[in-house]
């Protein structure tokens, strides 16, 4: 369901948009009348994503995509100066690329707690400097990628779990600093959303693994949320709907924290 042409002619970046939220985002926001630019290392995963985005494109949207990491300087000041060279400004950012590891934090290395750090908080750091001075010609806006882990602790999860904390702050400190230039910075932290990503971590938690810890996790009837629940808040944070929404972390969890 789409509600109208809310990103006629606006022109958005969207990272980890190869699948799970970050690939429903593209479609919502091309079904909407957006011009989206699919950012990713999954050149698979972003044919597919275009394939689909562009199925549905309405109102003159339409989806492309750029093979870039996240965490390379060059190659993420490229990525965004390229494309508003190509359209001529930046309406949007929405941070959505990110990586989950669960481990018993007496195992976990350092090495892999700040590459979780680097690619979650670091990716999202990134984007949102690069993407900035563009934003505030064009007075836009960014919707960055938190977490319930960042509020609630996810066991197994330090790392993630502070990177998305971390995430949370960023997103808060700049919508304080941008708070009276015109761009509003806001974040969605969801819950348990049925992901490539999550599925793929419900096989590898470590040896040992107390799934009690994980019981407010889930609803009753143990159902988790969709892609698509997520792009729809994102899709309203992006849009003059929420004009007046800036710094808020919105949780998307289906009330399962309470």
């Amino acid at each position: 369901m789409t509600f109208a042409s809310r990103f006629q002619d606006k022109n958005i970046i969207v990272t980890g948009g190869a699948s799970g939220i970050g690939r429903a985002t593209v479609i919502r926001l091309v079904s909407e009348g957006g011009t989206v630019l699919a950012v990713d290392r999954n050149a698979d995963g972003l044919r597919e994503t275009l394939e689909l985005a562009n199925s549905v494109a309405d109102y003159g949207g339409g989806a492309r995509s750029v093979l870039a990491s996240i965490t390379d300087e060059i190659e993420v000041r490229h990525v965004v100066q390229d494309f508003v060279r190509e359209q001529g400004g930046l309406d949007v950012l929405v941070n959505m690329a990110g990586i989950l590891r669960s481990t018993h934090t007496t195992e976990t290395s350092f090495e892999d707690f700040m590459l979780i750090l680097q690619i979650n908080l670091g990716g999202t750091f990134l984007f949102c400097r690069e993407a900035l001075p563009f934003l505030l010609e064009s007075q836009g806006n960014i919707v960055n990628a938190a977490s319930t882990s960042a509020f609630f602790g996810h066991a197994y999860m330090a790392a993630y779990s502070a990177s998305k904390g971390g995430v949370a702050a960023l997103t808060q400190a700049l919508s304080r600093e941008y708070l009276n230039r015109g761009v509003r910075v806001n974040a969605v932290a969801p819950g348990g959303i049925g992901t490539p990503m999550v599925v793929a971590q419900a096989q590898a938690f470590p040896e040992g693994t107390d799934f009690s810890l994980y019981a407010h996790l889930t609803r009753p009837d143990r159902q988790l949320g969709e892609p698509q629940d997520v792009a729809a808040a994102i899709a309203m944070l992006a849009c003059e709907d929420g004009a007046f929404i800036n710094g808020a972390i919105l949780r998307i969890d289906g009330g399962t924290h309470g």
